[in-house]
């Protein structure tokens, strides 16, 4: 964090306008002591940060100042949490410390603090696969704590995101990743709607800035017309719901340009032929005794004004989302024949839409149904409790219970669970209970006998036979897809393989014992030279026979502990960036690459252009420093860069193209359209050879009912000139989309 001059009195004028408005927002929340506590801790945090500035040169503190506000304002939590926003950051970059900050503030606020602090500390690579997914635990390790610090953090994460245009490209890139990676799933699995949007629109304008400009200049384009339409939609709605006698509100927006560029992905249309970029939302004032009364008689009038598309029906009143979210969906044909989204909601749900975790708690008791963060709190930490060989291996369970699509199935007595969508018969079984998934033998769905691999469908009533005697094996990990049960069914394995492995110990004890060495000091380091990743890795190879004995050999004992002697040629996969670089390097050619990284020729370096993504001169790329393939250049959009950069962020190097160096590069395009017959094929190659020159390095293409689906490989120079062939081909008779496809082909 840049150190600068310190604030002055024109600055400190403006922080403290800043902070008086927040005190404006709170006032009717407020007590005595909660306000001398936040201007405690507003003094304090001013006078922590006086002397650091931002990226941008502004005063540091005007950060946590407006984190406090979306706190407050934006996520609705209360005078606490705010106090704790404006402090979360004094312990990590300043001399304040923790002691002080419980003398001043108590322990609430101290435990809060702390789990902030934690966040930000520096690593040792040495000892980690991932600084950042070490980093992502102990963040996510406070859920169970007090989930205000995931909260803060969430608010924490926003305003950086509105503020990133100061920090460099490569950095832009790498927090985008960890947002898209954690952060964007975290805020939905806590109902955060408005915040994961603004998460998505952002790292969309970090990752593809071209597609983001285009679809934001469209949307305005078409404002006008579309709040006009909006209007003819409403107004034949209006004069009946009045009749009600409640109190409404109705609201038409525009969906966030993220998910108009997933529906255009997904479907493979243009922005044009995407019938439903906005909706509209009725929201009433009702007791909650008659919301549900009154929100099926505002889709009866609906739907007697509109005709209604019946399969989109989504009725989440009466079965709420796992994150709480209630609202009564529907799609109907208005005016011109155009598709509308209608959500309709009472003001208690929409500001549980709009503000999920902390709004829910508000409520939490005054509408008879189960508390829906409950069971997936106890399911993170049961996740927690279960030990990982790593930080990765927690990550990757963890997300799965941050699953954006959900199944509703039953027990046998009825009882409902949610569950994601793709999980199988097995993993219900883990849901219902552990040991239950333990001694699953077989599982009956809607009273018939299916694979435990079988994925649930919304209503499948699952019946699981158990026997005392069967235990999870290893198949097991391939046939289910929640954390919950991989972690348990792993962990089975290791005390399986512990009582297995009490023979290999023994033996590994007698050794240890005749070279008068303690076998707890000097197992690790045994595992380690063996190249297990743990001592029960170990004790069950020795008792299985994998290793023995006598492989522990080229050692010295020093002053109780083993000593093996260094193998000169062993690679380090530890060693510092810079030293493993310097083992990728290799003579400059004579032809220079049309590739820098970190400024430099990339020729200096063993590098290669991914596979997974094939980049062109252009693109928006970065390097990789992978373990055994020297560099591997992705795009920045490419579909592994959101793991690469959110895990493995430290191994990633800044990347450029040189613009004077041209070269050769394939690329594949999906073109779909109108089958006409044979003379689609010499209309594409026409375009592309006799119009523009391009070289065809292969063509194959399928007619399927009306419409054709092809695929061109193209050799191209570099980005502009394949949007110029894109462009092209879309204008051809028939052609419905051409996209480029991040195929592998030679």
């Amino acid at each position: 964090m840049p150190v600068g001059i310190a604030i002055n009195e024109d600055e400190l004028k403006a922080v403290r306008a800043k902070f008086d408005e927040i005190l404006k927002l709170m006032e009717n929340r407020l007590q005595n002591e909660d306000k001398a506590d936040l201007e405690k801790a507003y003094e304090l945090a001013v006078d922590a940060h006086k002397y650091q500035r931002r990226k941008s040169g502004e005063p540091y503190i005007f950060h946590p100042i407006e984190v406090a506000r979306i706190c407050f304002e934006e996520i609705g939590l209360g005078p606490t949490a705010v106090i704790c926003a404006l402090l979360h950051d004094v312990v990590e970059d300043t001399p304040v410390t923790l002691a002080e900050i419980q003398e001043m503030f108590g322990p609430k606020v101290t435990i809060i603090v702390d789990g902030l602090t934690k966040l930000d500390g520096t690593y040792n690579l040495e000892s980690t696969d991932s600084p950042q997914a070490e980093n992502f635990k102990k963040v996510l390790s406070t859920l169970v704590v007090d989930v205000r610090v995931v909260l803060i953090k969430m608010a924490d994460r926003l305003h950086n995101l509105r503020t990133i245009g100061a920090q460099p490209k490569h950095k832009q890139l790498k927090i985008a990743a960890e947002t898209d990676y954690i952060y964007t799933p975290l805020a939905h699995r806590l109902g955060l709607y408005n915040i994961k949007t603004e998460f998505q629109d952002i790292c969309l304008k970090i990752t593809e800035p071209e597609v983001y400009q285009e679809l934001s200049n469209k949307l305005a384009e078409s404002d006008q017309a579309r709040n006009e339409y909006i209007e003819q939609f409403i107004n034949p709605l209006k004069e009946e719901i009045a009749h009600l006698n409640v109190p409404f509100r109705v609201l038409g927006r525009s969906k966030a340009i993220s998910s108009i560029y997933t529906k255009i992905k997904q479907n493979k249309v243009n922005f044009e032929e995407i019938y439903d970029i906005f909706a509209v939302r009725i929201i009433m004032d009702v007791p909650i005794e008659k919301e549900k009364s009154f929100c099926w008689q505002i889709y009866s009038i609906i739907t007697d004004v509109y005709k209604p598309i019946p399969e989109r029906l989504k009725d989440w009143i009466t079965t709420p989302k796992g994150n709480g979210y209630e609202s009564l969906h529907t799609t109907v044909i208005g005016p011109k024949g155009k598709y509308v989204e209608v959500q309709i909601r009472t003001e208690r749900m929409d500001e549980i839409a709009e503000k999920g975790f902390a709004a829910h708690w508000k409520y939490k008791g005054i509408k008879k149904q189960e508390n829906v963060y409950d069971n997936w709190l106890d399911n993170i930490r049961e996740i927690l409790d279960t030990k990982h060989a790593n930080a990765l291996e927690f990550i990757n369970d963890f997300k799965t219970n941050l699953f954006s699509e959900e199944v509703y199935v039953f027990t046998p007595k009825g009882d409902m669970r949610i569950i994601p969508k793709g999980a199988t018969a097995l993993d219900f079984a883990f849901e219902i209970h552990t040991d239950i998934g333990y001694h699953a033998t077989a599982i009956k769905v809607n009273n018939k006998l299916v694979p435990m691999g079988y994925k649930l469908n919304n209503g499948d009533q699952i019946a699981v036979v158990t026997n005392k005697n069967q235990k999870p094996n290893e198949d097991w990990l391939k046939m289910v897809v929640t954390g919950k049960a991989r972690s348990k069914i792993r962990s089975a394995m290791k005390e399986e393989r512990r009582k297995v492995g009490e023979y290999g110990k023994e033996a590994l004890e007698r050794k240890l014992k005749n070279l008068k060495i303690d076998l707890e000091e000097n197992v690790d380091i045994i595992a380690k030279q063996l190249g297990f990743k743990s001592r029960i890795d170990l004790y069950y190879a020795l008792s299985v026979e994998d290793v023995k004995i006598s492989d522990i050999k080229n050692y010295t004992v020093e002053s109780g502990k083993i000593v093996f002697k260094k193998d000169e040629e062993e690679p380090n996969k530890d060693a510092p960036i810079a030293e493993e670089l310097k083992k990728i390097q290799r003579p400059a050619k004579a032809n220079r690459s049309n590739i820098l990284v970190n400024g430099e020729p990339a020729d200096m370096y063993q590098y290669s252009l991914a596979a997974c993504c094939n980049p062109v001169q252009g693109d928006d790329i970065f390097a990789y420093l992978t373990s055994n393939a020297g560099l591997k250049i992705h795009r920045t959009n490419c579909s592994n860069a959101v793991q690469i950069l959110a895990n493995y962020g430290y191994r990633v190097l800044k990347a450029d193209w040189e613009d004077s160096v041209n070269s050769n590069f394939v690329v594949e395009l999906l073109v779909t359209g109108i089958d006409s017959g044979p003379g689609v094929i010499q209309s594409l190659t026409n375009a592309l050879s006799n119009k523009l020159g391009i070289n065809i390095k292969s063509f194959s293409i399928e007619g399927k009912e009306g419409y054709f689906e092809g695929r061109i490989g193209i050799v191209v120079l570099n980005k502009d000139q394949l949007n110029i062939v894109v462009q092209t081909l879309e204008k051809v008779e028939g052609i419905s989309s051409v996209v480029r496809t991040d195929r592998t082909f030679k």
